[in-house]
């Protein structure tokens, strides 16, 4: 049964099936998974075992990881959820949970570690941090990896008696939503091996097990307790691999520890896990194509690492290996998988090199990928990176303009932070998953300034599956619900010939041809781009729900698009999501579609494009305010290295993103302060000074002159 979904909710919804207890603490980007199984506890969803589970919150991960291992001792089937630094903190408990032989599985959003800085992104540097501890660890590459492989996680815990580790991408899987087909409940229940459950809970900790753990060794057996665990991790590649067998015969996929895609004579071969290689898949299709010998190896069980799995897939033509790793391990000689990767083929004449690829959720294209199968082709570069330039170490590698059509329309939205446009896409995307026989693929680019940041959600419609997990780079609709982003972002530079744009704005036809910056002008002139124009927050404070433009919008670009029954199957949506709200707020919102596309106008007349000599100079944080920071070389980074920044810097980031400001009415004032408490953006600033010209008396100092006053440009409404 096909489901839209995203990749927590779909890795959650199995590991609420074979778990008995999950003990959860929320962190960025795994906490929806958490929400998800505790929200299913509430609910008449039963897990494989035909009972509830029980979820406990609590203080941090480390409690969480406590409370896990706790649970498994005393004979229940634990799972938690986590990423970053709270995956650290379990890492004492994981050593335990590992020699203890527990089948716990802990799912991770992969997000980075904090170094010179803090990033909620995504990246491999916190698994592979635990890769130390004995759990064994499987990678999924998308939503539906997600799902599916994290079954096999469980199946396969239970029945090798050993701790998993499942991780995906944070945010770029995690978050990303897609239409999948779910494994049904019955099915996965059929491969359940009950006997080993009955034998774990068996040698676990009861009243009547007459047995202790966790006692004191010296130096005489502990040697030898640890390597009389080695059978467990032999034999689980193999109990990995019969479970990926399993779940192909339900799903029609062709899972396994190690999976090869590409030529069959290949001698050029990328080895890379995670969302990457859905990506690679793509370029290695498209040189094939051109007749060029390439080929990827996909890494699913990347510990306990399989030699005999990895050389079954391997061509034997191989003749030069890159290995991709998403991770950065200073003063190595080399990242975690590309190590693994030369101590597996130490003995084959095979040239291999490493590099680095998407650090923090970079955004990993098909033309650095392509870099990366030329570099191969040509002469060898190790260490190398891609999709940074590396001006002082000159360890990057050049970028070529190489451009893929993976058939599908794109639609990009640009958003603010609590507007709602990240909901609207992923009703636009469950609308047209469900309402068609379309897939559909939609990621969200969230700014950590969250409320107030720029969104941008990149959505993908066609009538195959869709499997490119990088941003929207030739959309044929573009939206900007912020007219004030077309002076400082990059909205329209790649928009397709004749495509769509639509502005929300309040400016009319006659005003718009004399406000649009130039460089946005020349595009829609050059490009035949259609422009369209809606004052959505006219019409959402009209019909009583100021500010929230997110259904005026969902049903213009579904017009666009051209999906059937637009304003019935939205009437539907809002009677869904707002059920909760009250018919004031259903009907408000049914009215504003309503005039929604009444007041669509279209902008028929050429745009006037006015030559200017722009010589702006500009620092790096105006690069990074203007969302250009990928732009920016490392020489640029290099006085910031250890994550020192000057202070001072707000004064560099005025959004001017309000069409409406605080307005004081002195008279009403009674000088107490609350409205610059509530303000989240330090918009609203209370001012006492002896200058008599401004403000009123101070009440109790009227030596004292009051004011407040506000900053316009800091305001984001």
């Amino acid at each position: 049964m096909y489901k839209i979904t995203d990749g927590n909710t779909a890795c959650a919804d199995v590991a609420y099936l074979f778990s008995e207890i999950a003990s959860i603490y929320p962190i960025t980007p795994s906490s929806p998974m958490a929400t998800t199984v505790d929200v299913l506890s509430h609910t008449d969803k039963t897990n494989l075992f035909n009972d509830k589970v029980k979820v406990v919150e609590m203080q941090s991960e480390a409690g969480a990881a406590g409370t896990m291992h706790g649970a498994l001792l005393a004979g229940s089937l634990a799972t938690t959820f986590t990423a970053s630094q709270g995956l650290l903190l379990m890492i004492p408990n994981m050593y335990k949970i590992a020699g203890e032989c527990l089948p716990a599985v802990i799912h991770v959003a992969a997000r980075t570690i904090a170094t010179h800085a803090l990033s909620i992104f995504g990246d491999h540097s916190d698994v592979y941090a635990t890769r130390a501890t004995g759990f064994c660890m499987l990678a999924s590459t998308n939503v539906e990896d997600a799902n599916y492989l994290g079954a096999v996680a469980h199946l396969s815990a239970i029945k090798g008696s050993l701790p998993f580790l499942h991780f995906f991408d944070g945010f770029r899987t995690s978050h990303e939503v897609d239409k999948i087909n779910e494994i049904e409940d019955k099915d996965l229940l059929k491969l359940v091996d009950y006997d080993k459950v009955n034998e774990f809970k068996e040698r676990m900790l009861n009243v009547n097990s007459n047995v202790q753990k966790g006692m004191a060794e010296n130096e005489d057996i502990y040697f030898q307790s640890v390597e009389a665990r080695n059978s467990l991790y032999n034999e689980m590649p193999d109990i990995v691999n019969n479970y990926m067998q399993e779940i192909n015969k339900l799903t029609g996929k062709d899972y396994k520890p190690f999976n090869y895609y590409g030529a069959k004579d290949a001698t050029n071969v990328v080895v890379a896990m995670g969302s990457v290689c859905d990506t690679a898949k793509l370029v290695v299709s498209d040189l094939m194509g051109k007749g060029l010998k390439v080929g990827l190896i996909e890494v699913h069980l990347y510990r306990p690492f399989s030699v005999k799995y990895l050389l079954e897939v391997l061509p034997k033509t191989t003749k030069k290996i890159a290995v991709l790793d998403r991770t950065k391990e200073a003063g190595s000689m080399g990242e975690p998988l590309y190590l693994d990767i030369c101590s597996a083929l130490k003995n084959k004449d095979i040239k291999i090199v490493g590099g680095r690829y998407g650090l923090s959720s970079k955004n990993t294209t098909p033309a650095q990928i392509y870099s990366v199968y030329k570099m191969l082709a040509k002469e060898l570069k190790d260490n190398f990176t891609i999709g940074i330039e590396d001006d002082v170490t000159n360890l990057s590698l050049p970028i070529y303009d190489y451009h893929l059509d993976i058939g599908a329309k794109g639609i990009k939205i640009f958003g603010f932070g609590s507007d709602g446009m990240v909901s609207t896409s992923k009703d636009i995307m469950k609308i047209v998953g469900e309402g068609t026989d379309n897939f559909v693929q939609s990621y969200n680019q969230y700014d950590s300034k969250k409320s107030g940041g720029v969104t941008i959600c990149n959505l993908r419609i066609s009538d195959k599956k869709i499997n490119a997990p990088f941003y929207v780079t030739d959309p044929d609709i573009v939206v900007v619900t912020k007219e004030e982003y077309l002076f400082k972002f990059d909205m329209i530079d790649d928009i397709k010939e004749k495509g769509i744009f639509v502005i929300n704005t309040i400016k009319g036809v006659d005003e718009l041809n004399g406000y649009l910056p130039n460089k946005v002008k020349k595009i829609i002139n050059d490009r035949h781009v259609r422009l369209y124009t809606i004052d959505a927050e006219k019409i959402a404070t009209k019909v009583g729900i100021k500010g929230k433009i997110s259904k005026i919008m969902e049903v213009i670009i579904l017009n666009f698009i051209n999906f059937p029954n637009v304003l019935e199957v939205v009437n539907h949506s809002i009677e869904k999501q707002f059920s909760t709200k009250g018919d004031e707020v259903i009907n408000a919102n049914k009215k504003a579609i309503l005039e929604a596309m009444d007041n669509l106008v279209e902008v028929k007349t050429k745009l006037d494009v006015v030559e200017e000599k722009v010589n702006i100079k500009r620092n790096i944080f105006d690069e990074i305010n203007a969302r250009r920071g990928d732009e920016l070389k490392v020489s640029d980074l290099m006085p910031f290295k250890d994550g020192t920044f000057p202070c001072g810097l707000a004064k560099n980031e005025k959004r001017k993103t309000s069409n409406m400001v605080p307005k004081w009415v002195s008279e009403n004032c009674i000088q107490c302060g609350q409205c610059a408490i509530v303000c989240p953006h330090a918009v609203i600033r209370p001012i006492v000074s002896s200058d008599k010209n401004n403000g009123v008396p101070m009440i109790g100092k009227p030596e004292y002159n009051f004011e407040i006053v506000v900053s316009e440009a800091d305001c984001t409404g």
